[in-house]
């Protein structure tokens, strides 16, 4: 059976070279999409819990300094602005319970609501206390406590931000060795195929154009040995029954010369002699051109 080399080993390294650029495309998304996990989990998971834990201090210092302050104006404080502060503080509270990631972190949290709640009801209390220096340095230690146990959130996810930044930056070194070997493996498969196939054909035409050139130099008792079944073949095969029948025709004529030596030719005779060596010169100048297209490919 026939074998086609565009049909079987062109299709054969244009598979190759398309299963290499997917391996290296669905590994690339692969760790990509590993890393931008990680990345997201950070800025998801504490970041925000960070950011919840510097609001919620802003908003009870000025809880503090809306009570202190004016305490010691003696003045009353401004409720409106307290008790906006308290929704904040609320707020961002509420948000934090939903954003629980870390070990302890829950507990921390629950305890943070329960100081909130006690803090805020000594707030009421001060407000209608008619012994307010009790109630204020009451409020006071209740602020130190609360304002410590923020920061301790604050600290706990500040803690797991550089733990999984440094995962993260392990995961980035590990993706770069690991698409470093796989690209590396890719590059040796395709250059080992490209050199196996370039060398097939170099070989091949290599002795193509050897077979031609004899040929020019009316060498025609060469032969052209091609192995295989296929385009290639085919045209060795070609040449060498080209050969043959230029090689039987010389040796024709050498002997119709030998043998006609000295006899007179009539005008069809050298006619016909003529037609021959244009058919042999035209069959030459061809055989040259296929050389000289060779060489160019070259």
């Amino acid at each position: 059976m026939k074998t086609s080399i565009r049909s079987t080993r062109f299709t054969m390294g244009m598979v190759l070279f398309l299963v290499i650029i997917l391996l290296l495309s669905i590994s690339s998304a692969f760790y990509l999409n590993k890393l931008s996990g990680k990345t997201s989990a950070i800025l998801k998971e504490n970041h925000y819990s960070v950011v919840y834990a510097r609001d919620m201090s802003g908003d009870l210092t000025n809880i503090n300094q809306g009570i202190i302050n004016p305490f010691i104006m003696n003045k009353n404080p401004d409720t409106l602005f307290i008790n906006q502060e308290f929704r904040l503080f609320n707020k961002s509270l509420e948000s934090e319970k939903n954003n629980i990631t870390e070990v302890g972190e829950g507990q921390l949290v629950s305890a943070i609501g329960t100081s909130y709640s006690d803090y805020h009801d000594s707030f009421v209390k001060y407000i209608k206390s008619p012994n307010p220096a009790v109630e204020v340095l009451y409020l006071q230690k209740k602020f130190e406590s609360l304002y410590q146990q923020l920061m301790l959130l604050s600290q706990i996810n500040g803690k797991a931000i550089e733990e999984k930044t440094e995962d993260a930056k392990v995961s980035a070194k590990n993706a770069t060795l690991q698409m470093t070997f796989i690209g590396t493996i890719c590059f040796l498969i395709a250059y080992g195929f490209t050199f196996i196939f370039s060398s097939y054909f170099n070989e091949r035409f290599y002795k193509l154009y050897n077979g031609v050139k004899g040929i020019v130099s009316s060498n025609y008792s060469q032969k052209i040995y091609l192995d295989g079944n296929d385009e290639l073949y085919e045209i060795s095969q070609a040449f060498n029954e080209m050969a043959e029948k230029l090689n039987e025709n010389k040796q024709k004529m050498s002997v119709t010369l030998h043998e006609d030596t000295g006899k007179v030719y009539n005008l069809n005779d050298i006619q016909e002699l003529k037609n021959f060596l244009l058919r042999i010169k035209s069959a030459e100048e061809q055989a040259i051109e296929l050389i000289s297209r060779f060489e160019k490919k070259q």
